[in-house]
């Protein structure tokens, strides 16, 4: 059995049409990974995923209601014992990115295009996740506009 959590997928098209893809730096082991997070009491599972990226990589947007898709990773816990999770993905239309947010002190975030970031991420069903979407970019317009 896997737990739940969510994430977002932060995404901004540049004037030329090409997809960029926002990734931060986990705090332990600094690897490059997408915000995400526990599901929320109370919340959609979209609306937590777009409190993480505001507190975990200081940005704003539109994110969509309906999930990209799922991938699997397994958390390292404090105690050094590894914990399997399903994370459902919503792509996150990217509008603001804050010069201060919660966790800057802990976290690096850059750009990358999204073939740099399908290599820059451990999990391959995140790779597959975002080499679908360098591939089809439309995919996420779809999304991000029903």
């Amino acid at each position: 059995m896997s737990a739940k959590q969510v994430a977002a997928l932060p995404i901004k098209v540049t004037k030329r049409g090409k997809i960029k893809i926002l990734l931060i730096t986990s705090r332990e082991t600094r690897r490059w990974i997408v915000p995400k997070g526990w599901p929320m009491d109370g919340k959609k599972p979209w609306r937590a995923a777009e409190i993480e990226a505001l507190e975990e990589a200081g940005i704003k947007g539109d994110i969509a209601r309906k999930k990209l898709g799922t991938f699997r990773y397994r958390k390292r816990l404090k105690n050094g014992k590894r914990l399997p999770c399903k994370v459902a993905l919503f792509p996150m239309s990217v509008e603001t990115e804050k010069k201060k947010w919660r966790e800057r002190k802990e976290r690096s975030r850059k750009w990358f295009s999204a073939k740099a970031a399908a290599r820059a991420v451990d999990e391959p069903e995140l790779k597959d996740l975002i080499r679908a979407i360098a591939k089809k970019p439309e995919i996420v317009a779809a999304l991000i506009t029903d």
